[in-house]
């Protein structure tokens, strides 16, 4: 018999600076700096904590388009046995070589999604000391934040953008507006809570999608994230006279664990595939989907969290809304014993969303090597300590794991 205790974690181990890639930078901007959209938006020479760097400016040949499949949900729901084997085939496909499709046939009411975008228009559009009030504080995931100015030094992004929390608790978006900006928002919350409800319900049914490609069966990712602790994100990104010469968002993989994205008509979502970077065309009627770190990690790598941006444009202001699907704070991730193998061994360690949250918020700028930093960091910030012993024959082993 061998008994093996859970591992002692703590509930949120303070991390130490990766060993490579971005770190975020201990010194604020000069206190000057402020996006203000209504001002910069017409501003022929944008500050230099916006121009970033050559190999990341936007090229001519980025438009280019990447099409991705368009999976009919409603066809796997049905249960059919054909339509599911053949929807988490083409699904599987997809996020083998790139983590990117779209979803129609979703049941997300179309007047939702028009009155979500309508309800951004009106808080964007206001002045930026109204918007402040719910300004992002340091470290935190949620709130209002203006291009970031008060975390990054160089390389911001023209965009601005508001992010709060969705769980099961009841009326936890309403209650956030309704707390942070007053009762004049009360719609505002009313709007963006039944927009979070149908995502929560939407990407569970991703995940019975998912859960089918990788052999686990329906039920095997959506009980994972039956109880999600989420984040939504509204993101406005105003015009810009000098759009060769910044980003919208800079190139990053998503650290959450999957996310479902309403683009307006403008478009200026891109992602890297084959070496070259492509553009997802705006699709109404159409969810983009892409994989998340947390999820490639629970697949054991088997399915791709890849490179993505936004760009910006001149001519017309875009919007799009993002719901990231994460799992419970406390939840370990972890992929299913039928992912590993002698083929395809564990490829990160065990965490929970919480520990990567907070290294992505407080330690590290995600980029394309987030994923790889922090399962670098666990690995060399925790002590594994083996005691075994035989007792009448029987080989006891206990293990013990500690964060130094």
């Amino acid at each position: 018999m061998v008994h093996m205790p859970s591992c002692f974690k703590p509930e949120s181990p303070q991390a130490p600076p990766p060993s490579s890639g971005e770190l975020i930078t201990k010194r604020p901007p000069p206190p000057s700096l402020v996006f203000d959209a209504s001002i910069l938006s017409h501003e022929l020479n944008i500050p230099s904590q916006f121009i970033w760097p050559e190999e990341d400016k936007p090229t001519p040949d980025a438009s280019e388009e990447l099409h991705l499949p368009l999976i009919d949900l409603q066809d796997f729901l049905s249960g059919n046995p054909t339509a599911m084997s053949d929807v988490s085939r083409i699904v599987g496909d997809a996020c083998e070589r790139h983590g990117f499709f779209q979803v129609i046939n979703h049941g997300v009411d179309h007047e939702l999604l028009r009155v979500a975008l309508l309800c951004m228009d009106s808080f964007f559009s206001m002045p930026l000391k109204d918007k402040q009030k719910a300004q992002r504080l340091a470290g935190e995931c949620c709130g209002y934040a203006s291009s970031f100015t008060g975390r990054f030094s160089s390389k911001l992004p023209w965009k601005e953008t508001l992010s709060f929390r969705f769980s099961l608790s009841p009326n936890v978006v309403h209650d956030y507006f309704l707390q942070t900006l007053g009762h004049e928002f009360r719609h505002f919350g009313d709007v963006y809570q039944r927009y979070c409800e149908a995502m929560s319900k939407l990407s569970l049914e991703i995940m019975e999608v998912l859960g089918v490609s990788l052999g686990v069966g329906k039920r095997g990712f959506r009980d994972f994230f039956e109880r999600n602790d989420s984040i939504m994100r509204l993101n406005y990104y105003p015009l810009c006279q000098r759009p060769d010469q910044t980003l919208g968002t800079g190139p990053h993989c998503d650290p959450t664990s999957l996310t479902i994205l309403h683009q307006d008509h403008v478009g200026g979502l891109q992602v890297l595939s084959d070496g070259k970077w492509r553009t997802i065309r705006p699709n109404p009627n159409a969810f983009v989907v892409n994989i998340g770190d947390t999820f490639m990690a629970l697949s054991n790598g088997r399915y791709k969290s890849c490179l993505h941006r936004a760009v910006v444009n001149s001519d017309e202001t875009r919007k799009s809304l993002a719901f990231f699907l994460c799992p419970e704070m406390s939840k370990i991730v972890r992929p299913p014993c039928s992912l590993v193998d002698s083929e395809h061994p564990r490829v990160y360690p065990d965490f929970t969303w919480s520990a990567l949250l907070e290294f992505t918020q407080k330690h590290y700028r995600a980029d394309t090597k987030t994923l790889d930093a922090f399962a670098e960091w666990l690995l060399k910030s925790q002590k594994v300590i083996i005691i075994s012993s035989i007792e009448n024959g029987t080989v006891f082993v206990f293990v013990f794991l500690f964060f130094l």
